[in-house]
């Protein structure tokens, strides 16, 4: 799916190539991931540290992830559930007040061993995931940003389907309270990512970066269509996993 190209407006929102809470049953527009948050976990003395909540989702297969960056205690964890198979990790890294973070996460997938190095600056700027190995996930990438006290981040995943024709998996991390989000997707059996953002306005509209409304936020659901660079109408749809 060919995309305009992107301007790198979104609130430290970085994207490193390289399901999370349970999904509530589908009930048609009923839809409620039950076991989401509905309001941030980031305690506010980390709004501008590098300890605190980042969440992201994951494409190379589809999935949430969720580091926990001294937020409340004394460790470093992660959480990242993986075509529904959930990965606990951990981090042994020293932290240290005024310098940048880089932790090496491990942890276990089907018995077989799982490494992700998860990067940010001193301040909570620019948060990425610059290493991942995953054993069946050679290919994973990773959209992640910051919660804070004052803007829940919400992951979607979902799909997308192309007039050329193209399917694909088209996942969105978005903040309601920053009128933002950031979306990552990728062509069934291929490797090339596309990157969009653009706003959430008041009445949950889905803007692209050029202003144009692309869609909707319905609760934890989402929808909408739009043509790409070559004239192909692309339909989406996404729900809310973590």
């Amino acid at each position: 799916m060919k995309k305009v190209s992107v301007y790198l407006f979104l609130f430290l929102i970085y994207v490193v190539a390289l399901p999370s809470c349970k999904k509530s049953a589908d009930k048609g527009d009923d839809y409620k991931c039950t076991t989401c948050t509905t309001s941030p976990t980031a305690l506010a003395a980390n709004d501008n540290s590098s300890k605190g909540i980042y969440k992201g989702v994951v494409i190379g297969s589809t999935g949430t992830i969720e580091f926990n960056i001294m937020n409340n205690g004394t460790t470093l964890t992660a959480t990242m559930v993986l075509d529904g198979q959930t990965i606990n990790l951990t981090s042994n890294v020293t932290w240290t007040a005024g310098t940048p973070v880089v932790a090496p996460f491990t942890g276990t997938l089907n018995g077989a061993s799982v490494s992700i190095t998860f990067a940010v600056g001193s301040s909570g700027q620019e948060p990425s995931v610059t290493s991942a190995d995953i054993p069946g996930h050679p290919n994973a990438s990773f959209l992640i940003a910051k919660e804070t006290s004052t803007a829940l981040i919400k992951c979607f995943e979902g799909t997308y389907h192309t007039t050329s024709p193209e399917d694909g998996t088209f996942n969105v991390i978005l903040s309601e309270q920053l009128h933002a989000y950031a979306a990552v997707s990728r062509e069934n059996g291929s490797n090339e990512l596309n990157h969009t953002e653009g706003a959430i306005t008041t009445d949950n509209k889905i803007k692209d970066e050029d202003g144009n409304v692309i869609g909707q936020l319905s609760g934890d659901k989402m929808s909408g269509n739009f043509k790409d660079s070559d004239g192909n109408t692309v339909t989406f749809e996404g729900k809310r996993t973590k």
